[in-house]
């Protein structure tokens, strides 16, 4: 709801008989002498003007002119006296006339505008006082309007009449029809529907208690359910034969049973009448029945109170209502009644809505209502249902049972990679599995092997799972990256150079069939802009694909607005990439670089040395960094350590290194042991 002005917003007449206000409203049309008051009126503590001004119409165009009116001063003074009393008795009636409105006005002095609480309103939640009045200095009149948007009620009294009463928010007010037992010709239940009610399980003490009659109507008798608010009887529905319901018209709508619900902190609304009555048999008083039925589907939105007529009896029950904290929504289990229970809960606040589910009939189908619960399965079931109510759904809210099956299919292992997929290297088995659905981040420092290490990796997954990939590597060019993924499958050098030593080059014909092997196993993401975000586009086009490399992450072009900080852009992409992981129960690597070390000595870096923010490290569900041996003292030039730095899930995997030992001429990694026996 949008904020609304404080002050007393500016007032504007013109000469149409309309009053304008910077707010954006219009008032009714108002007598032009409750306009201008201060031309009419007399100050009678002063002597009045011989000169009087007023305007005469000539030709239907109004003018001004002045007449000289000759009095003596003590007609004068006489006439002041006379007039003084009339305006004390004028105000005196005027202030009873707004005080059945329910006006505060004892510090409202005529001849000034206030600004007050609307007492329609209230002011909203924030109290505003938003609503402005006037009170002519003569006592002849007095305007109102309310300027808070949700309201707009508006008005005046002319001369003890009441004029342009109305809201902009309310229903325009009808004269509701004063209903008695005696004009509606009801009496009481006759011994037969009686009997056709004891069968539906009502019992004679709940419809005694609940005043339900019967009527004759056009040769027929017709049970009746006459609706009171505070015990006077407001309007009545019939249910005749078969099965057709209607109500007295010009009749305000309100709930069934609605005493029943006076300050109730725990409400049942039900779809009929003859299910509130089930519920009173079941125990529960505290049980209203909506007077319209439900509607046939769920509007698109929820209508301003004024246009709200299909629930107007939500409007006019809302202090019933509002002491509730617990609403139990026991419509119908068919469409209709869903629907409704959803244009309830919309309206009353879904945060404290809950709502039944219908047991199944003794045979087949399910119990449709309050009633065939009661009938079928008796008051105890019904009781269940209404002790089994679960909370209303609301969005992003759930509870556990909603997954219960995931968390089977979890338990049973049905889908496969609940422990994860192994990396193909034994070192690894117990630190470093993978999991669709999660997100890895990679660093180390330039030339350690990062890209060649997921490589080698993605092959290995291929090789024992069958996984594809997508892959959006930007330091690579594709003929390259193709030559380092198919030496990598076949085990031999893509060309007779000197990295492949004496080793034999592939051969055409596996050159053929690795190439088929590539278009099956990997799909390209390259585009001109690297933007983040067209990511999601192009793998939505992917099928079958189970993981998605970025590498590296400072080669896409990253949009960052200019009152963003990198650190809270990096948060943000992680989290949509944990998002988009989870989506589509892919795993994705990431690829980072570490910021420009200073005095670097030689050592693995950690994750929180990754360039533009400690969000890598915090919001990964693992973290590895790659590091490449560089001196010859310190081991073996082709020795890499694989240090797994954090993993989220316990179950696949945990913190510790690994080594592994690096080929150049087929850029594969081998466990140290397979290594040495190779040699």
């Amino acid at each position: 709801m949008p904020l609304l002005p404080r002050r007393l917003p500016h007032l504007r007449f013109s000469f149409m008989g309309t009053v304008k206000c910077s707010a954006g409203g219009t008032l009714a049309p108002i007598p032009r002498q409750l306009l201008c008051p201060r031309l009419l009126s007399t100050n009678l503590r002063k002597p009045p003007s011989r000169t009087v001004l007023f305007a005469l119409r000539s030709n239907g165009v109004r003018s001004p002119r002045q007449l000289s009116l000759t009095t003596t001063s003590r007609d004068v003074h006489l006439a002041a006296l006379d007039a003084e009393v009339d305006i004390d008795k004028r105000l005196k009636l005027l202030r009873e006339k707004l005080e059945e409105l329910g006006f505060e006005h004892d510090d409202c002095k005529p001849g000034q505008y206030y600004h007050k609480t609307c007492p329609k309103c209230k002011g909203g939640e924030s109290k505003e006082k938003s609503f402005s009045i006037f009170i002519r200095e003569d006592g002849r009149g007095a305007m109102w309007r309310c300027f808070r948007g949700k309201c707009g009620w508006s008005g005046c009294i002319q001369d003890g009449k009441m004029l342009n009463v109305g809201s902009s928010q309310t229903l325009k007010s009808k004269g509701y029809r004063v209903l008695t037992e005696e004009d509606l010709q009801l009496e009481p239940l006759s011994e037969e529907v009686l009997a056709y009610l004891k069968e539906r399980m009502i019992s004679a003490e709940t419809l005694r208690r609940n005043g339900v009659m019967q009527r004759r109507w056009h040769n027929q008798t017709v049970i009746a359910f006459p609706y009171r608010r505070n015990g006077t009887l407001v309007s009545c529905k019939y249910r005749g034969s078969d099965k057709k319901f209607w109500q007295e018209s010009d009749t305000e709508r309100i709930f069934y049973g609605l005493d029943d619900i006076r300050n109730a902190t725990d409400i049942i609304i039900v779809e009929g009448e003859m299910d509130k009555l089930a519920m009173e048999e079941a125990g529960y008083r505290n049980c209203v029945s909506v007077p319209d039925g439900a509607p046939g589907k769920v509007s698109k939105d929820v209508p301003d109170q004024d246009k709200d007529t299909k629930f107007q009896y939500l409007w006019n029950c809302k202090e019933y209502l509002n002491k509730a904290s617990r609403i139990i929504l026991a419509t119908d289990a068919d469409a209709p009644g869903q629907a409704l229970a959803e244009e309830l809960a919309r309206r009353l606040g879904k945060e404290r809505c809950w709502r039944v589910t219908w047991p199944t009939k003794t045979g087949t189908g399910v119990c449709k209502d309050a009633n065939e619960v009661l009938m079928y399965k008796g008051a105890g079931a019904l009781r269940e249902v209404i002790e089994n109510a679960e909370l209303y759904p609301i969005r992003g809210l759930f509870n556990f049972s909603s997954f219960f099956h995931d968390i089977d299919d979890y338990y049973y292992c049905r889908n496969g990679y609940e422990r994860g997929v192994s990396t193909g290297w034994r070192a690894l088995n117990d630190l470093y599995n993978v999991v669709p659905g999660e997100l890895t981040v990679i660093t180390g420092v330039p030339n350690s092997g990062k890209s060649e290490w997921i490589d080698a990796l993605l092959c290995n997954i291929n090789k024992s799972e069958g996984w594809s990939f997508a892959l959006c590597s930007m330091e690579n060019k594709v003929r390259e990256h193709a030559r380092k993924l198919l030496e990598k499958h076949i085990g031999k050098p893509f060309f007779d150079a000197s990295y492949g030593g004496s080793a034999e080059r592939m051969t055409e014909t596996e050159l053929i069939q690795g190439k088929e092997w590539l278009n099956r196993t990997f799909h390209l993401i390259r585009f001109e802009e690297s933007v983040l975000p067209e990511l999601w586009l192009f793998y939505h086009t992917l099928c079958h694909t189970r993981g998605l490399v970025i590498d590296p992450y400072n080669e896409l072009d990253h949009q960052r607005p200019p009152n963003q900080t990198e650190t809270e852009y990096v948060s943000q992409m992680l989290t949509k990439i944990k998002r988009f992981a989870q989506h589509h129960s892919c795993h994705v690597w990431f690829v980072a670089h570490p910021r420009q070390l200073q005095q670097w000595g030689g050592g693995a870096p950690n994750l929180y040395d990754i360039s533009g923010s400690a969000h890598f490290i915090n919001k990964c569900d693992n973290g590895i960094v790659i590091h490449r041996n560089r001196d010859e003292k310190a081991g073996p030039l082709d020795r890499v350590q694989v240090c797994v730095r954090k993993v989220r899930n316990k179950v696949i995997g945990n913190i510790g290194d690994a080594f592994l030992s690096y080929d150049r001429i087929t850029g594969k990694f081998m466990d140290l042991d397979d290594d040495a026996r190779s040699k």
